[in-house]
């Protein structure tokens, strides 16, 4: 009885802020987080705890030794096992009435189709690959569903920079710089505007003995973390206020 008493309460602080109607609401929600590293991660987290219940996670990568200073599920025994797969499981600890659906698939041209973005309310885009992530734009702001995506977090330090924007007007951020020039060459655009999580802040990668082929570029918790919560941010922001709405 004490352990169910438990489970039950562990919304309490949450719905004491945001009232029992955006609760409720939020439980019915569907969302589908696509990229799980850095960002995505922490995104996910943020968003289970405070009351999502319906989630989908898409990322086909294995944890590494490189993710464990910025990914949340990354540690010194999960290396070599599915990103989702770790994810899913601590997200059940937190909240064993969640419905995850973890896939350990990547989002391209060839399996675009098997998503089904209309089923979702909210879709959350922190994809790293500049053509998948162009494609899920693309395909996202032709749904109903409200669109959130995450510029480049690496090459930053200064967490008091991050800020939020409407696609065409984040400034500063080579992702998106990059992501406008091939949406204009290719005269393929986005269907409707979209909210943006970016940094104009751009540093240099330091030299280090790693050999090249294993180099990327350097990022830091403290960066992709707060980008990964203003994401969780603004889906709860945006079912609460649709919420107080109605």
């Amino acid at each position: 009885m004490a352990q169910k008493e438990n489970i039950t309460g562990t919304l309490d602080r949450a719905e004491r802020l945001l009232g029992s109607t955006v609760m409720e609401q939020m439980a019915t929600k569907r969302v589908i987080v696509f990229g799980v590293g850095g960002v995505g991660s922490w995104c996910v987290e943020s968003l289970v705890r405070t009351g999502i219940r319906q989630m989908t996670i898409v990322d086909s990568d294995r944890v590494c030794a490189s993710n464990v200073n910025r990914q949340l599920m990354a540690t010194t025994t999960s290396i070599g096992r599915p990103k989702v797969e770790v994810l899913k499981e601590r997200l059940l600890d937190i909240a064993p009435d969640a419905q995850v659906d973890a896939r350990m698939e990547v989002f391209n041209a060839e399996t675009a189709h098997t998503f089904h973005l209309d089923d979702y309310d909210y879709i959350v885009d922190a994809i790293d690959s500049l053509a998948d992530k162009m494609l899920l734009i693309r395909m996202a702001t032709q749904t109903k569903a409200v669109f959130f995506s995450s510029m480049g977090a690496a090459l930053k330090q200064d967490p008091t920079k991050i800020q939020v924007a409407e696609f065409w007007k984040v400034r500063g951020c080579p992702l998106a710089r990059a992501l406008r020039q091939r949406f204009k060459k290719e005269k393929t655009f986005p269907s409707r505007k979209f909210t943006c999580v970016f940094s104009e802040e751009l540093l240099k990668n330091q030299p280090t003995e790693q050999p090249a082929a294993d180099r990327g570029n350097g990022s830091l918790v403290q960066i992709t973390g707060i980008f990964g919560f203003t994401l969780a941010g603004l889906v709860i922001n945006d079912i609460a206020r649709r919420a107080k709405e109605a």
